[in-house]
């Protein structure tokens, strides 16, 4: 097991990264100062694979659990469902010590993280991501939300967990569709920080896919300590933690405009190529750069093309995206792989011209 520690002063935390972790979680969770009764929030689906086994570990270390369903999709992300979830820990008289368990991927960490952030005022959130985007992105750093008026994480808070638990046998079991989607941010970080790790990736993209242990491991660990190590430096994204929008101001927009039926990790994946051909526009990434971060999205199985999507309808969702200030979109840029900026100097006639070329 590899411990990350998130230093935020009083709202630190570990990540804490291996196999067979969710066998580990009583033990896990006393050691992290928690007893009596606790909540899970997760899919019905996500219960019967890992719940009802946690529960069992859980209820013989002492616990006492709650488990609240909620169907899966991004559908779910709504003021609608977390108002259901509020009665039903009002229900099981949860209380203001009591944490909640976020079981699931992106969807349910920003659910239940948003319901234990805003219930009695905060409530202690336990993250326990099972997909390997919520492992190395969604889980860590403390932005939980909702979608509204299909805009994606519209209404938001920044709030911490307590403690993050992914355990790597999650993503041996994940289907081929999720562990691509989840390389994207893996892609994502590499791409913005750390020229060796993106190069470690290049190398072992086919141990990754193949659901290596050690690699996968190995690569959950590094991008959460890259995550970890932005988020130190700025919790609040008030400056260098927009760094990790790499691909996110056209991914989001692509998200929206889809109606959330395109996957995230897709979405970014599109997105990324998008900044790279826009930051090879303005002369900053050589040709050799964009390539192999385009022939590495491709390898991956991600897309490098926007699917039959009007730009015009993309271009109007990005003026809804939170990374607009005073009217400028910021985008992140490469100057070369594992170096990144942030800008407002991105031109909305370079950000369509690029677009409408990247349409498939």
């Amino acid at each position: 097991m590899r411990k990350i520690r998130v230093a935020l002063g009083s709202n630190s935390y570990e990540i804490l990264v291996g196999p067979g972790l969710l066998g580990q979680a009583g033990r896990l969770l006393r050691e992290n100062g928690f007893a009596g009764k606790l909540v899970i929030i997760t899919h019905p689906g996500l219960n019967r694979q890992y719940g009802e086994a946690l529960c069992r570990t859980l209820t013989g270390d002492g616990f006492s659990i709650s488990t609240l369903l909620v169907p899966e999709g991004e559908a779910q992300k709504t003021l609608a469902t977390a108002g259901r979830l509020y009665q039903e820990l009002t229900d099981v008289f949860a209380e203001r010590t009591t944490p909640v368990l976020a079981l699931g991927g992106g969807v349910i960490g920003d659910l239940a993280g948003f319901v234990a952030a805003t219930y009695l005022r905060g409530v202690p959130l336990v993250q326990v991501p099972t997909t390997l985007l919520a492992q190395v992105d969604s889980s860590i750093g403390g932005k939980v939300a909702l979608d509204h008026g299909r805009i994606k994480n519209r209404i938001g808070a920044f709030y911490q967990p307590s403690l993050v638990i992914a355990d790597t046998d999650t993503l041996r079991t994940l289907p081929a569709e999720e562990l691509t989607n989840g390389l994207a941010e893996v892609i994502k970080s590499a791409a913005i920080m750390s020229h060796e790790f993106f190069s470690f990736l290049e190398e072992n993209l086919g141990r990754i896919i193949a659901r290596d242990a050690g690699v996968l491991e190995e690569v959950v660990s590094r991008t959460a300590e890259i995550k970890a190590g932005v988020v130190m430096k700025d919790e609040r994204d008030s400056g260098l933690r927009n760094i990790l929008n790499f691909g996110h101001t056209v991914g989001h927009a692509v998200e929206s405009v889809s109606g959330f039926d395109m996957p995230h990790g897709k979405a970014v994946a599109i997105g990324m190529v998008v900044a790279a051909r826009i930051s090879r526009e303005m002369g900053l990434l050589d040709k050799n750069g964009l390539d192999r971060l385009t022939g590495i999205i491709e390898k991956a199985g991600l897309p490098v093309k926007m699917p039959g999507i009007s730009t015009e309808k993309v271009m109007q969702a990005m003026k809804h995206d939170k990374k607009v200030a005073q009217d400028k979109i910021r985008f992140v840029l490469l100057e070369s792989i594992g170096n990144a900026m942030i800008t407002d100097k991105v031109t909305p006639a370079l950000v369509e011209q690029v677009l409408a070329n990247e349409k498939t």
